[in-house]
């Protein structure tokens, strides 16, 4: 039994300090390249003064088709070797799928051929995975400024021989992994990080992991020639990995990648793919009626002992729901059915004791959101989560999204919708998360209940039919079911008419505005007329009263005057 980590908090884990245990698991370092040699014989002097012990390390770089062909150079760990991409696989991912085909380690070190690590970084990676078998430990990078000649391999060698590869680069102040710095400390390092968000900080430039979890996540994804670790990234989470920042897990890498010098072109091509294969990107899963390679939502509903109207009525639900991407897998003895051909038994075909079963299987066997199989795995690997509803039980058109909402909200392992209770127990729908039932296989006791392990690793809880909008088929099915492209053609046509209506308001809003703005403009106009105005009139009543003072001031000396002149002549 493996350790048990709650979520994704390995801190309950104590990894030894460098230097001060004793390694005993073999790691092989997997190193894609094309060309370059100059860059991966400072990878191979640095990983030859690694503190990790040279027996339990090899080194397998991958030429993925170099011209001329990569070599081993003088300075590299004892047992290093080439190996060739086969014609015709080109990309990282299919020669990272070469090199761990060809290694032998228990643990896989993915390192990129421009990278330099410092002395203990080998070991500090793998002293976590000696603690539980389910660890992805990511190291940190700092990126080199580009300008300068670079190092001489004896000179990197020595360099971290000597603990002092710090020493041997400048630091980009212009690039750098921010972004997954922020995350991490936005997250207490990634231990209290919420499921969907853990699969963006899989950056494969160095980043190790057991070689059986990479075998049980399905390897590499030889069809993607970018973004191949992302995609990796999320299909372990769904194994139920731990992914581990080690802060100490320290490396150069020289110069830029393709994502920082050509950003935009980057996303723009890998958009398309990873919508396809990554759920959890909810903002490139818009497009109305679309389905994809993986879906949300598995949706289990066994047809074994149930009627075909049963059946029918909680399938249908299903694929009405509000959630577009979602499957449904119909269980049940479906090879019984060739095995007994109808009629071959005697049996008219409308008593058929098999008869619900083929109207089932006539029902759903040509539609693509349908599976039909006898029985399904223990998770619902790749989608993120399944729901198991009982037949006869109708989800409303928002329960797989208001569920899924509530899981991802408190990262829940476990939704239990309690549907019906008899002397015989409690009926209820299940929504499970796909990474939370797979931790809790992988560190159960033999005996003990997978739910109370989900329940202790990730959380459980209980909810209401009413609440969650669960009703039996007799209330919910056949007369609350329409045609569905019928009735998304009716939704768009009312949203397109909505539409016209709000674009007609917007026009007659913007038109009210531009009056608006008019009248203020004359209303402003007005003000300043009339401070204008008022100005020229309190300019006139000035110059009128100074007038009439001048006149004043005139009519008193001609008066003076008038009365000089009396004195003066009488005289």
């Amino acid at each position: 039994m493996s350790a048990r980590i709650p979520g994704n908090d390995y801190g309950v884990l104590e990894p030894p300090v460098p230097g001060a245990w004793s390694p005993r698991m073999a790691v092989s370092v997997v190193i894609p390249a094309r060309g370059g040699q100059d860059r991966l014989d400072l990878t191979l002097a640095a990983l030859a003064a690694q503190t990790y012990p040279g027996h339990l390390m090899e080194v397998v770089v991958v030429d993925d088709g170099s011209v001329p062909p990569l070599r081993v150079p003088e300075l590299a760990p004892e047992r290093t070797r080439i190996v060739r991409s086969p014609r015709g696989r080109r990309g990282i991912a299919g020669a990272l799928e070469t090199g761990t085909a060809a290694a032998d380690g228990e643990v896989l070190h993915r390192m990129d051929a421009d990278i330099v690590p410092y002395r203990e970084h080998v070991e500090t990676h793998m002293r976590w995975h000696h603690l539980a078998d389910y660890l992805v430990v990511l190291g940190r990078l700092r990126f080199t400024a580009a300008a300068g000649p670079l190092p001489a391999p004896d000179q990197v060698r020595r360099a971290v021989a000597e603990d002092a590869a710090h020493a041997l680069f400048a630091e980009d102040p212009e690039h750098g992994h921010g972004w997954i710095d922020e995350l991490v400390a936005a997250h207490r390092g990634l231990r209290d990080a919420p499921s969907p968000l853990l699969h963006r900080v899989h950056v494969g430039a160095t980043v190790s992991l057991p070689a059986a979890l990479l075998k049980e996540a399905g390897g590499m994804d030889t069809s993607l020639l970018l973004g191949e670790d992302t995609e990796l990234g999320y299909r372990l989470t769904q194994t139920g990995a731990v992914f581990v920042p080690d802060a100490d897990a320290v490396c150069w890498h020289l110069g830029t990648t393709t994502a920082m010098r050509r950003p935009a072109e980057v996303r723009r091509h890998n958009e398309p793919f990873m919508a396809d294969r990554v759920p959890y990107r909810r903002n490139l899963r818009s497009d109305p009626g679309r389905q994809w390679r993986v879906p949300y939502v598995e949706v289990v509903v066994d047809a074994a002992d149930a009627s075909f109207e049963n059946v029918r009525a909680s399938v249908d639900g299903a694929l009405a729901s509000t959630l577009s991407d979602v499957s449904v897998v119909l269980t049940g003895p479906w090879a019984l059915l060739d095995a007994r051909p109808p009629g071959e038994d005697g049996h008219p075909p409308l008593d058929d004791p098999l008869l619900d079963l083929r109207l089932v299987r006539g029902q759903y066997a040509g539609d693509g959101r349908v599976r039909l199989a006898e029985r399904v795995p223990a998770t619902s690997f790749p989608a993120p989560f399944r729901l198991t509803c009982p037949a006869g039980w109708v989800p409303g058109a928002e329960s797989l999204a208001m569920l899924v909402e509530l899981a991802d909200g408190d990262d829940e392992g476990l939704l239990l919708v309690a549907l019906d209770e008899d002397e015989t127990g409690v009926t209820a729908a299940r929504l499970e998360r796909t990474s939370a039932v797979a931790r809790a296989l992988r560190v159960a006791a033999e005996g003990e209940s997978l739910d109370d392990v989900i329940a202790d690793l990730y959380g459980a809880t209980w909810l209401d039919a009413e609440s969650w909008r669960f009703r039996p088929a007799a209330r919910a099915y056949p007369a609350w079911a329409t045609a569905r492209n019928r009735e998304a053609v009716r939704w768009r046509a009312e949203a397109e008419k909505r539409g016209r209506e709000a674009e007609r308001a917007r026009q007659q809003v913007s038109a009210l505005k531009a009056e608006l703005r008019e009248l203020r403009a004359q209303a402003a106009k007005g003000s300043r007329d009339i401070a204008r105005w008022k100005e020229k009139a309190e300019q006139r009543r000035l110059e009128a009263v100074t007038l009439r003072r001048e006149q004043e001031r005139s009519l008193l000396r001609r008066a003076t005057r008038r009365l000089r002149g009396l004195v003066e002549g009488q005289r």
